[in-house]
């Protein structure tokens, strides 16, 4: 899958999202990325560029107060060449794996841990 059709389904995705959410995300940028960059990996203590799917840094909207007013843009990262592999190694649709990894890495930034997802995700 090239970089172009890959960022393209990542806009599907975020498309599909439910309006309530769309319209509650403000400077948030989602770059679509072959790979983390060599800085990413130690900040998150990788072993291989293809430990993660996806990132999000920024500040999460439940820890912003006054002192937010100016900060730059929140940024959400989709690794295409680790989602490859994993949807290749795991018979997972790809398009389904981006979805996944966006509303995963979007629940960041409204302020989920990992494990609050996890909760989630696995409810009945």
């Amino acid at each position: 899958m090239t970089a172009d059709d890959f960022q393209a389904m990542a806009e599907v995705a975020y498309a599909a999202l439910p309006a309530r959410f769309v319209q509650a995300i403000e400077n948030v940028v989602i770059l679509t990325e072959d790979v983390p960059d060599a800085a990413t990996l130690c900040q998150m203590q990788a072993d291989s560029p293809y430990d993660l799917l996806g990132l999000y840094q920024g500040w999460p909207l439940p820890d912003r107060g006054t002192g937010y007013s100016g900060h730059p843009p929140d940024v959400i990262h989709l690794y295409r060449e680790p989602i490859m592999m994993y949807c290749a190694q795991n018979g997972e649709d790809v398009a389904h794996c981006i979805r996944h990894v966006l509303v995963h890495e979007i629940g960041h930034y409204f302020g989920f841990s990992d494990e609050e997802m996890e909760v989630i995700e696995c409810a009945p």
